[in-house]
This record gives C-alpha cells, structure tokens and sequence, in this order.
C-alpha cells in the first residue's frame, strides 16, 4: 500500500485565480449576476446586428411609427416588440444602441480615471510628505462636493456630448481611485520586501511598479467595478436632465427622459423598457462588485 500511495501523483496547488473563481461563483446570487452582466455586454457589442433598425439613421425613423404599442408592426414591416418612442423609433434598437453608449462612456471613463488615480495614488504613498499631504487635501476637497454636482457644473462649461461627459466623469471618478490606491499602497509600503527593495537600492521606478503596485491591484479591480456602475448612472442622470448626450444618440438616460412625458396618458413602455435596462446593468454590476470585494478580501466575508 505504502509503494502504491508513493506512485501516485500529488495533487496540483490550486492557483489564485482559479481560487478567486471557484469563492466567486459559490455565490448564486453572484453567478446570476455575472450571467446577466454578461448577455448586456453580448447585446451591446452585437446591438447593429440584433437591432433591426438603427434609430441613429433618421432616413429610417418615421415619425408615422410614433408611439406605437408594443407588440405593433411599423412601417418598415418589422414587429416592434417593445413598442416605439415618440420619434418612432424602435425601443427594443434604441435600447441595444443606448446600452452601447453608457457602457461605452461608463467603461472609459473609469479605464482613464483608473489610470490617473492609480498614479496621483502611488505617487502620494510612496513620496509621502507634503507631496503626500498635499494631494489628499485635493482629493478631501473633491470628494467634498456631491459628485453630480460637479458633473453637471463640468457638462454645462464644457457642452454636449459623449467626449464631454466623459471629461466630466474622469474629473468626478480620479480621486475615488487615489484615495484608494494610496491606503493599499501605504499598508504594502511598510511590508518587508519594500525595506528589502530599498536596501538593495532598487530605482524608486522598479520597487513602484514592479513591487508596489502588483500588490493593490485587487482593491483596485473591485473600485473599478464599483466605480463603473457610478459612471453609468452619472451618465444616465446627466443625459435624463438634457445636459449629457444629444438627441440624436440617446443613451438609456436620454430614453428614459423622452418618455417621462408620456407615464401619465398610458404610454409607459417609452420610459419603462430602457429604465429596466438601465436598473439591470447597474445591479448586476454592483452585484459582482461586492462580490469581487468579498472575495479578494476575506475579511469583509459576511
């Protein structure tokens, strides 16, 4: 038995992301939210090819197809299942199409707000000093005033469109990441492969990003997550109160703001469809977020 149990191969160490997989999707509250963040993204990137109309081509929205029933068939001879909003637009394609723009300008914008935070985050731990004190009174002072406060004040200088509320929501998003950053960052600083790089007299470039910011990566995926959501319903408001995208590319914040006018003479598919659009990918998001934090730090494990 003993030359037996001898030959037989020693099982393989489980590695941390297939750990991080195996706690993650034990949850099925996460795994269903997962699932369902997962079919939004296939319907954005895929929505020119689901959709059977563009509703950003005006040369195929008729305003004869206005306001039309859900189940109604219009004039180009397709069913529009969800009804037609007050330009005759589809709302099933202008649904696909919106959800297109909030990922779109949500995702970019926290990628860039990522990138800056992460940096003013690093920078300000591993300076320390009144580099260090300096840059979190300008991160206290920003996240002192409400976030579509700032937004809205940044969209109506800057004016309309995707690129501008995108400016607007890298201003709003960078200090969440650096106040972030910059407390994992202190936590790792004080470690003792930090002290090792130092007496072996690493370049301060080295002992960043090849020691320092591997290591708060995981608060950093999970802010992100988080963040992303916030970027989409800031998006969502700003476009909802007309200051945001145009009116020729609505997002699901400008859909949702279209058929407001309409709730109260029956016609709710307008608002309702892209307001449970919106409210699905924000929650799932949200969900897979805390999740992620759950994960990443055992800790916080309810």
């Amino acid at each position: 038995m003993s030359a037996v149990a001898e030959t037989l191969p020693l099982p393989k160490p489980e590695t941390p992301t297939r750990r991080i997989a195996r706690e993650f999707f034990s949850n099925p509250v996460a795994t269903a939210a997962f699932a369902l963040l997962m079919i939004i993204l296939f319907l954005a990137l895929f929505a020119p090819f689901l959709a059977p109309q563009n509703p950003y081509d005006l040369a195929k929205v008729t305003v004869m197809d206005a306001r039309l029933e859900p189940g109604e068939r219009g004039s180009a001879g397709f069913v529009m299942w969800l009804g037609a909003d007050g330009a005759g637009r589809d709302m099933w394609s202008a649904i696909l199409y919106g959800l297109r723009i909030s990922l779109g300008v949500g995702v970019a914008s926290g990628v860039v707000a990522l990138a800056i935070g992460t940096a003013i985050g690093l920078l300000a731990a591993y300076r320390g000093g009144w580099i260090d004190a300096l840059i979190m009174r300008l991160v206290d002072l920003q996240l002192s005033f409400p976030a579509i406060l700032v937004a809205l004040i940044l969209v109506a200088i800057l004016g309309r469109g995707a690129d501008k509320v995108m400016i607007a929501l890298i201003r709003v998003q960078w200090a969440y990441y650096a106040r972030t950053v910059r407390g994992s960052a202190l936590v790792e600083r004080r470690k003792e492969y930090i002290e090792a790089a130092h007496c072996l007299a690493l370049p301060p470039r080295r002992i960043v990003f090849r020691h320092l910011l591997p290591n708060v990566i995981a608060p950093m995926i999970v802010v992100g997550t988080l963040q992303t959501a916030h970027a989409i319903s800031l998006e969502a408001t700003l476009s909802f109160l007309g200051v945001g995208l145009p009116l020729t590319e609505p997002s699901l914040g400008l859909l949702i703001a279209n058929g407001f006018e309409y709730m109260l003479s029956g016609k709710y598919w307008i608002s309702f469809y892209p307001g449970v659009a919106l409210l699905a990918t924000i929650m799932s998001i949200n969900l897979v977020g805390d999740r992620l934090r759950d994960v990443l730090n055992p800790r916080l494990e309810r």
